[in-house]
């Protein structure tokens, strides 16, 4: 099982070249959001049907792409995105079973993962990203949830903000400390386990852990003509995005501006977190605290 598992990991990895505590739920109790209260960059969301954190990110431009990255990351350009809500951290085994026992998700491709032969369903795995779910699981899954899946530019913005960030934390390289990478753990960790690596917004797990699938059909050229205001991603395509790198890859696969890409299949390297547009919705309440 170990043997088929790494070797699944190292074509993901192929493919993709070619192209602190753990997170909890606020003790205190949440109220519900006015209509017409005004999100600011602090504001914070809690999903009434995943329990999933959710933070604030404003309208405005910001720097996308890399000019000392991959020739798929070219060219750099200033793109406008709406405001928009993102995922404190990938989706967990512990909240993707909500949607299973729902009767809305099919049950991931393996209950493994690399080292752990009983991931997905093991309580003690619960706060962990959910891997083995292609992209149209990921999908029904943020649907289920009352959310989506981000656009690419959707998640750079919430991974490196407006400063242009290397990295979620900014332009130190990464270490031990800051995410899970370079097969350090040799396998995934829990969700939220690093706190030094959150991204201006306040998301973490944006580089390491897992791949994290986006909206967006991949397309190599996609920047060269893309539109510079909520750019939806090419219309059609043979291979979708990923984003964020994975937790036995090194400093390059976990830059913000790294784009992945694989077929819409399980893969135990690859789960997902989700977003939501900027304005209020129907099952979600507030809460004061980014902790």
């Amino acid at each position: 099982m170990r043997k088929a598992l790494w070797l699944s990991l190292v074509f993901l990895l192929a493919l993709s070249a070619c192209a602190a505590p753990a997170v909890t739920t606020p003790t205190s109790v949440p109220t519900k959001i006015s209509a017409t209260s005004t999100p600011g960059i602090d504001s914070v969301e809690v999903s009434e049907k995943d329990g999933m954190k959710l933070f604030y990110v404003p309208a405005g431009e910001f720097s996308m792409g890399s000019e000392n990255g991959e020739d798929n990351e070219k060219p750099v350009r200033a793109v406008f995105l709406d405001s928009f809500w993102i995922d404190q951290t990938e989706i967990t085994t512990g909240m993707y079973a909500r949607c299973v026992n729902d009767g809305k998700c099919a049950l991931p491709g393996s209950k493994a993962s690399l080292t752990r032969p009983n991931y997905y369903g093991e309580d003690k795995y619960n706060n962990y990203p959910v891997i083995f779910v292609d992209w149209n699981m990921a999908k029904i899954y943020c649907d289920w949830a009352g959310r989506r899946l981000p656009t690419e530019a959707e998640w750079e913005k919430a991974a490196r903000g407006t400063e242009a960030f290397v990295y979620p934390w900014g332009n130190a390289m990464p270490d031990k400390n800051l995410l899970n990478y370079k097969d350090v753990n040799g396998d995934t960790t829990e969700v939220g386990m690093y706190p030094k690596g959150a991204s201006p917004y306040g998301a973490l797990d944006m580089a390491g852990n897992v791949w994290e699938w986006v909206n967006d059909w991949f397309a190599s050229d996609y920047y060269r003509n893309s539109p510079v205001s909520n750019p939806p991603g090419p219309s059609a395509g043979r291979t979708h995005a990923l984003r964020g790198g994975s937790w036995n890859l090194n400093d390059d696969f976990v830059r913000s501006t790294y784009r992945g890409t694989h077929p819409s299949e399980p893969n135990l390297g690859i789960g997902f977190r989700c977003a939501m547009n900027g304005r209020h919705n129907v099952g979600l309440t507030n809460s004061s605290s980014k902790d």
